[in-house]
């Protein structure tokens, strides 16, 4: 299994564009969350399942799984939350385990948002958080997802706070500023990681 770092941040974090400067250094990328949507394919046995829990409205007209109408179920019944989490993370970790196993690079990024929420920190050999303070997360949710700002911050509310990442941080990305001014702390961090992964020590 090859050296794993997990990268997470809250939401307007900037997770995506760090985890693209280091996929620009030949890094094997593993998203969670795209394997969260792989896993609900039309055709795949887990979609079934939900399809048959909760019925053809769980679909959109063209067959894919209708996500704002299962969020609205989990949010107001939380044992549904908890059926649709045992259903799929064993799933997710599978797909995820088996992509750690075809990586090339040396170590790779798994990209998390929920690290922390799902106590999944320990399944990695370092955490990297991307960290912004939190009327920038704020403003960017508001900006990239042109929702209110109380809309905002109720996502926020629903996340591990900043201080439960940080607390979890091996290292920490402050990503406040432009794309531009991360790189240095990026290609500084690929270093260590690459020296991390040869030697087998975290």
């Amino acid at each position: 299994m090859p050296f794993t770092v997990a990268l997470t941040g809250g939401i307007g974090s900037g997770k995506s564009t760090i985890a693209n400067a280091f996929a620009a250094l030949n890094v094997d990328i593993i998203d969670a969350d795209v394997i969260a949507r792989q896993v609900v394919e039309p055709g795949s046995p887990a979609l079934t399942a939900i399809v048959k829990r909760h019925g053809e409205s769980i679909l959109t007209a063209e067959g894919s799984l209708y996500r704002a109408r299962l969020r609205e179920i989990i949010f107001q019944q939380p044992k549904e939350k908890n059926w649709l989490n045992q259903l799929l993370h064993p799933l997710i970790n599978a797909r995820t385990q088996q992509l750690k196993l075809l990586a090339n690079s040396p170590y790779v990024l798994w990209v998390v948002p929920l690290l922390v929420e799902n106590g999944l920190q320990h399944q990695a050999d370092r955490v990297l958080v991307v960290d912004v303070d939190e009327a920038t997360q704020l403003q960017r949710t508001q900006l990239r997802d042109g929702i209110t700002l109380s809309q905002a911050k109720q996502i926020l509310a629903a996340q591990a706070s900043r201080e439960q990442r940080l607390a979890c941080a091996d290292d920490i990305i402050d990503n406040s500023g432009t794309p531009e001014q991360a790189l240095p702390h990026v290609a500084e961090l690929h270093q260590r990681y690459l020296r991390l992964a040869a030697t087998g020590r975290d």
